[in-house]
């Protein structure tokens, strides 16, 4: 491991007796990679994050970066920032002054923090923007500053709690490539929390996906939802059904399966019908109800739909390649 890394070693979080937050969470991460927190809400992401930040105390465990237990020390001495889901910007200060404001606290002086803080919103195309305050911006503006602020303490590691659940969508998309696009010019560490699968898919170099306080499994953007190990996993990524086939749980994508309305393959797959079809643009997705399964979505692209004659109601064979099942424990 370099030394840039950061690794939790055993991490927990105990609220009282009975409530665990986190358990025993186990990870290394590379230094400069984009890492993702994701699971729904309760399952201890926000916990684990705030933990690094040094904003919850730890039960147990070590949190080791740049090769020293940083668990016991305090948030400003950890080589960590941490962008909060609100934003937390002072409304009575500029944004300049909003993101000088830590330099401010450290008692550098008023030309060279706003130098910094300049550079910084100028990064983050803020920088026209640098005599407004909070109230004049919008969501999306508001965030970037907050990004900024969070960066003018050059953080070994970047945490961002939820950063993007606040805005519209369309924003939301813009900003991610934004994410995307400074964390590789910093080559920092970003370790960014979200609910949102679509999110952790397009940003990270790592996923974690927890439930229940633990470690679902950890991989790549392409491990995790080519080969999900669980029933959950693969229903939480979504894009998959969950089939009962001789007895045992199987996921299968749903653009792996080809609609057979011939009853020729009535023999190698699954006869239903077609209970739902849903329009998603590029896609269509027919839902088809199967005596003794969980109901089967497949995902048709729309040119491919248009030229079938499918509709609510019809007998269908659901198949698929052998090879496409992803057995689950």
């Amino acid at each position: 491991m370099k030394q840039s890394d950061l690794v939790l070693q055993d991490v927990s979080k105990y609220f009282g007796a009975d409530t665990v937050a986190v358990r025993n969470f186990t990870q290394a991460f590379e230094g400069g990679s984009y890492i993702c927190l994701l699971g729904p809400s309760g399952c201890g992401k926000t916990t684990t994050l705030r933990m690094i930040a040094g904003h919850e105390t730890v039960s147990g465990g070590t949190i080791t970066l740049n090769g020293e237990n940083i668990a016991s020390l305090p948030p400003a001495r950890r080589g960590t920032a941490m962008m909060f889901q609100n934003y937390a910007l002072f409304p009575h200060l500029s944004v300049l002054d909003n993101v000088a404001f830590s330099q401010k606290m450290r008692g550098i002086d008023k030309t060279s923090r706003h130098r910094k803080a300049q550079e910084l919103l100028d990064m983050v195309q803020m920088g026209d923007f640098a005599d407004r305050y909070p109230a004049q911006l919008s969501g999306g503006q508001q965030q970037r500053v907050a990004l900024a602020r969070a960066l003018i303490t050059e953080p070994t590691v970047l945490l961002l709690d939820e950063p993007l659940s606040a805005l519209d969508p369309f924003l939301r998309i813009k900003m991610r490539s934004e994410l995307a696009r400074l964390q590789k010019e910093l080559g920092i560490t970003f370790i960014h929390v979200t609910h949102s699968q679509d999110e952790a898919l397009a940003l990270s170099d790592r996923i974690v996906l927890m439930n229940n306080a633990e470690i679902e499994q950890a991989g790549t953007a392409q491990d995790i939802f080519n080969r999900p190990r669980t029933e959950f996993v693969a229903r939480f990524m979504g894009g998959h059904n969950v089939l009962n086939i001789n007895g045992k749980p199987m996921a299968l994508r749903t653009d792996h399966i080809e609609l057979d309305t011939t009853n020729n393959n009535a023999s190698q797959g699954l006869r239903g019908s077609v209970s739902y079809i849903e329009y998603l643009g590029r896609a269509v997705e027919v839902t088809v109800t199967v005596p003794d399964q969980a109901d089967i979505t497949a995902s048709i692209p729309d040119h491919r739909y248009r030229e079938s004659s499918l509709k609510t109601g019809e007998h269908v064979t659901v198949v698929w390649q052998p090879e496409h099942l992803q057995a689950l424990s």
